[in-house]
């Protein structure tokens, strides 16, 4: 009897062993499938969202102000922080792409759970592209999963409504969860990207800094660069 107690015990514990490691070798191989099928779902979300930003376009106050400003470093500046002040917390707000890894987010304002949950999100003390100073973006690392394959020169691509920003990678870091000065304004204008680190963990954080080479006015913003630049009949 004794020995067939023992025998049906042995027989349960090797079936749930067996289902542990199942279930790690799932999570490994599929990113979380839960995690990654709501992210999904949110994302689809987002890009509605954006499309509709992307279409409403400037406001009327913001094409009068650029109209007025003499170059276009300043109506990037002010149109970044217009944006950013009108931009409500959990909104999309725009795309990066990282080509050399496949990978394309809708970027949202904010870094609260509730707001990685929908997709990568800018830090609420960094200023949007455009203005000056360090643009920083944090992601759960099951989004920003292959960031550690990011390597000096490799582009990174953000577009928000009112321009396209190219920065290219200058190198990555491992710190510490509290390492803060990663985020702080440098003497050029620069994007941050931030996950945990290693995967699956969050003793640490893995830290990609690149340089902005170029912008691009889109919609009214480039119109009015446009207008600005052409001569007078």
């Amino acid at each position: 009897m004794m020995r067939q107690v023992l025998r049906a015990l042995s027989t349960v514990l090797i079936v749930s062993g067996g289902l542990l490691i199942a279930d790690a070798a799932a999570t490994v191989t599929w990113q979380e499938p839960l995690s990654a099928f709501l992210g999904h779902l949110n994302q689809n979300k987002l890009k509605g969202q954006l499309n509709r930003l992307q279409a409403a376009g400037l406001t009327p106050i913001e094409r009068r102000v650029i109209s007025q400003l003499p170059d276009e470093h300043a109506r990037l500046a002010f149109l970044a922080r217009s944006f950013k002040r009108r931009a409500s917390n959990g909104q999309a707000i725009g795309r990066i792409k990282m080509p050399e890894i496949g990978a394309s987010w809708v970027i949202v304002k904010g870094t609260t759970t509730a707001d990685l949950r929908r997709g990568p999100g800018v830090y609420p003390q960094t200023p949007l592209p455009g203005a000056p100073g360090t643009v920083a973006i944090a992601g759960h690392r099951t989004t920003f999963r292959h960031i550690d394959r990011l390597k000096s020169g490799d582009p990174i691509n953000v577009t928000l409504p009112y321009a396209r920003f190219t920065y290219r990678v200058e190198h990555r870091r491992i710190v510490g969860p509290n390492d803060i000065w990663v985020i702080k304004r440098v003497g050029y204008s620069r994007l941050v990207l931030t996950a945990c680190h290693p995967l699956y963990s969050a003793a640490k954080r893995i830290v990609v800094f690149a340089r902005l080479v170029r912008s691009q006015p889109l919609g009214g913003a480039a119109k009015s660069t446009e207008n600005r630049s052409s001569p007078r009949a």
